[in-house]
């Protein structure tokens, strides 16, 4: 991870933790073409890690930390990431596995990240 890809992992964290209450503990950013992925650790709180010791909380878990999440982002447009990279967040990807507590997230923008930043 570059120092861009790091300090975009750090804009991740702090759009999370203001916009849901937590961010991740852990997340490593790559820029691929006009992608950036993220891989997250730590998501859940421990309230949420008790949800998920039932199989009706997991299922009720996956939907809010992917859904939510994509709705959390388009009413609030994470114009710090598009400030930082110098273009504009076009959608975003996401996926979670309440058992492992590692999700997913990738953020697609209207330039090659890899080409911007990656020497």
């Amino acid at each position: 991870m570059n120092k861009y890809e790091a300090e975009f992992s750090n804009i991740v964290r702090s759009f999370r933790k203001k916009h849901m209450g937590k961010g991740p503990s852990k997340i490593t950013t790559t820029f691929c073409k006009n992608w950036a992925i993220c891989e997250m650790e730590g998501n859940l709180s421990p309230v949420e890690r008790f949800i998920a010791s039932a199989d009706e909380g997991k299922q009720a878990l996956r939907s809010a930390r992917t859904e939510m999440v994509k709705q959390i982002y388009r009413k609030n447009p994470p114009l710090e990431m598009e400030e930082f990279l110098g273009c504009k967040f076009v959608d975003l990807f996401v996926d979670i596995d309440i058992d492992r507590d590692f999700g997913m997230s990738i953020f697609v923008f209207d330039e090659d990240l890899q080409q911007k930043f990656i020497k």
